[in-house]
């Protein structure tokens, strides 16, 4: 088997807002073959910008685009393939985008060996294993900008079965009595059982988010999420030191590396893969060394059930797997890209038993909100 074709298809409602909400589009990556078996991959990352790596000509034997290096290839050879990608961009790439990019066709490629192999992706992974069937989810909401309109999404969050919420982003961040009113809200809103998680938003400093965490002790956080910058690695070390909530930080990472200094330097507690911006080649290295630490692993998302599906397979495959993120913004790329999307029934998420990722991308959904990743009038 070989591949015949690597394409970017960038997705985006007609209207987009400025909130820090990444539902609102995506960019999928699908990889043809010449045994007729197509696989889909997504990356959540600057849209244009993957899409110009991806489809970049030669300039030398360390300057390359992705399709460039894939064309031809057996797809079948995950670890190779990505050793030869990341050899091939060694010189703009190494992190950020370019690995973003590594990512999305990583997806791809596991999706296409699982459809080879007649199995679903999680039993490929590792080891090979399942260590569950089954996971936990919560509800990942955007902050809304009072805290009655917060309280009725976390309400509404209870109404639908989940067990426990995350808010985030802006109003949160510069004003301390606005925080506590939002955090209040929501937890009268659920109830003194149920999980509440708090995604900061890059919103501090070292000092202010230890401020915040005492300020935030009678709402009995599960966790805190990405307070500070992901380049503070002292001052993640100073927070995780000095209060007893969980720090959980680690969407901004996209090598294993990236990760190693952020456990050891940073010393969080939480380790959050987004298998978009990793792949799955990477996250389940990632997920040994979080094990070797004892910490847990949770995902990250906030886009498609492509996302979604790759990361249950991973959450399945390791053993220190957490809880599911699943982002519950309306967005119909967001949620309605699969012709099944991904449920959570009673707050509990299932793993894909179909071939491959398990899902089947919806061809009206990509057809109805394709667009040119670059719009022409910004060229």
């Amino acid at each position: 088997m070989k591949i015949t074709d690597v394409q970017a298809i960038y997705l985006s409602l007609p209207e987009i807002a400025q909130r820090t909400d990444s539902s609102q589009d995506a960019l999928l990556i699908r990889i043809d073959t010449d045994a007729g078996i197509t696989g889909w991959g997504e990356v959540d990352s600057c849209p244009s910008v993957v899409a110009a790596i991806l489809q970049a000509p030669s300039s030398h034997t360390l300057v390359n685009g992705l399709r460039n290096l894939l064309l031809g290839e057996d797809p079948l050879a995950i670890a190779s393939l990505w050793d030869k990608m990341w050899q091939g961009t060694l010189y703009f790439g190494r992190s950020g985008a370019v690995v973003h990019a590594m990512a999305g066709i990583d997806l791809a490629l596991w999706d296409i060996k699982g459809k080879a192999l007649d199995l679903p992706v999680h039993l490929l992974l590792g080891g090979g294993g399942r260590y569950r069937s089954e996971i936990r989810a919560y509800a990942s909401n955007m902050m809304q900008m009072t805290p009655e309109e917060t309280a009725a999404r976390a309400r509404a969050a209870m109404e639908r079965g989940f067990t426990a919420v995350k808010f985030g982003w802006e109003p949160l961040g510069p004003d301390a009595e606005l925080d506590r009113q939002l955090v209040a809200a929501i937890r009268d809103s659920i109830g003194p059982k149920a999980e509440l998680m708090i995604d900061a938003g890059l919103a501090w400093d070292a000092k202010t988010a230890i401020q915040r965490c005492r300020l935030f002790e009678p709402y009995d956080l599960f966790w805190l999420e990405e307070p500070l910058s992901p380049d503070d690695l002292r001052g993640y070390a100073r927070l995780s030191g000095a209060v007893a909530t969980r720090i959980a930080a680690g969407e901004e990472e996209a090598t294993v590396d990236g990760f190693r200094r952020l456990m050891d330097e940073g010393r969080i507690d939480v380790v959050q893969v987004d298998v978009t911006r990793t792949g799955l080649t990477q996250a389940i290295r990632i997920a040994e060394m979080a094990q070797r630490r004892g910490l847990p692993c949770a995902n990250h998302t906030f886009t498609t059930d492509i996302n979604v599906a790759a990361s249950l397979h991973f959450l399945a495959a390791i053993p220190n797997a957490i809880i599911l993120e699943y982002g519950v913004e309306p967005s119909d790329i967001a949620r309605n890209l699969a012709k099944e999307p991904i449920r959570i029934e009673e707050g509990i998420a299932r793993v894909p038993t179909a071939p491959g990722l398990g899902i089947e991308i919806d061809e009206a959904i990509v057809a109805r909100y394709r667009r040119d990743p670059l719009p022409r009038e910004d060229r």
